[in-house]
């Protein structure tokens, strides 16, 4: 009799703690989130290139006393290089300059500086401040040696300055990336010499064992019925302590899906839930490419949103790819920036919003010609 009590009592423990590992987050609360974070009002473009040859890609957004920031990428035909621009209202936006350009000194990343601030405040409706480690700001970015359009191999590095990472300033750059697919540790999702954007947070509850999470999408066999097949995109972790050396964590992607790219996720915390928006695309049940969420309750374990979109391809400068988020709230108002792509392929900034605020009089340069 006692050995099945302490059976059952055994087995009830594995139970639990099988909960507690997985811990989805129910469809009421993804219900919620839904709600909360819709923008069913599309602003219109508030930051495009100056000519037709440049392509804006990836803002991210950070705010400092009045005034707001926005890095972003843009895409010359040589590669990426980051750019800031600057706000007061977060709908007319100032360009100030770059922060991350083109070198010709023979280093791994010469030719690609795609740039995302790290630590940045991420409670929902906060500050949306930077913060300092090691009395330092910090930048993720990919990286790469060859021109062209996210010509491979393509790695992540990290960049910091001292101060004023809000004045149009070249970073400082750690001599080697931080994560390649050649490293030892290389996961099966992320072997094909493709790491892209990163989001690095900060674990003040260590729910990871680490201070600092990476959040990354990366290029990688599929794995169908053991076998592989064509790639892939997905999202995977990795963890740090000081912000310079990074290890990947768990054996699999965190969101990802059967096929196409699930990508360039952002953390935010709504309540008592974590938050990652991101971007879909290609998939066999949806068209062309789109901005989703997932939710967490432990920075690992993530459900992914089964409803609609939170934002699709539906206006002129939009109606290829509306993709790669940036979501906030301000003032009872959530603004969802995002890349958005028109079919002659051009790149600018776009923002959706919770509340009707009238429409954006920028446009496509010779958008309108045809």
């Amino acid at each position: 009799m006692r050995k099945i009590s302490l059976f059952i009592f055994l087995f009830v423990c594995a139970l639990n703690v099988d909960a507690q590992k997985y811990n989805p987050v129910s469809q009421i609360e993804m219900e919620k989130i839904y709600q909360e974070v819709r923008t069913p009002y599309k602003y219109g473009l508030v930051l495009v290139p100056n000519d037709e040859q440049h392509k804006m890609d990836c803002p991210t957004i950070f705010r400092k006393g009045k005034f707001w920031y926005m890095t972003y990428l843009i895409y010359s035909g040589r590669g990426y290089e980051t750019w800031l621009a600057k706000s007061k209202d977060l709908l007319n936006w100032e360009n100030l300059g770059k922060q991350m350009s083109f070198g010709d000194a023979g280093s791994w990343d010469d030719n690609q500086k795609a740039g995302y601030n790290a630590l940045i405040n991420t409670k929902w409706n906060g500050n949306y401040k930077l913060g300092k480690f090691d009395g330092k700001y910090w930048m993720s970015y990919f990286g790469g040696k060859e021109k062209g359009y996210e010509t491979e191999p393509l790695s992540i590095g990290m960049a910091y300055v001292k101060s004023n990472p809000w004045v149009a300033q070249e970073w400082t750059r750690l001599e080697k990336p931080v994560l390649t697919s050649a490293d030892a540790d290389v996961r099966w999702w992320e072997n094909r010499n493709k790491l892209f954007k990163s989001s690095i947070i900060e674990d003040k509850k260590k729910l990871t064992g680490h201070q600092f999470v990476m959040y990354y999408n990366a290029v990688g066999d599929s794995l169908v019925n053991n076998k592989k097949t064509r790639w892939y995109e997905r999202i995977g972790m990795a963890v740090s302590d000081d912000m310079l050396n990074w290890k990947r964590f768990q054996k699999d992607p965190v969101v990802h899906h059967p096929v196409g790219i699930t990508g360039d996720g952002v953390i935010q915390k709504i309540d008592n839930t974590w938050v990652m928006f991101y971007f879909g695309a290609f998939w066999e049940d949806r068209k062309g490419a789109f901005n989703r969420f997932a939710a967490s309750n432990d920075l690992v374990n993530w459900t992914d949103w089964n409803g609609g979109n939170l934002i699709e391809s539906s206006e002129k400068y939009d109606e290829l790819y509306a993709h790669k988020s940036f979501v906030l709230k301000y003032k009872g108002v959530v603004y969802h920036f995002y890349c958005a792509v028109n079919k002659k392929d051009q790149r600018g900034i776009a923002v959706a919003t919770s509340k009707d605020l009238g429409k954006s009089k920028v446009n496509f340069v010779n958008e309108n010609k045809n």
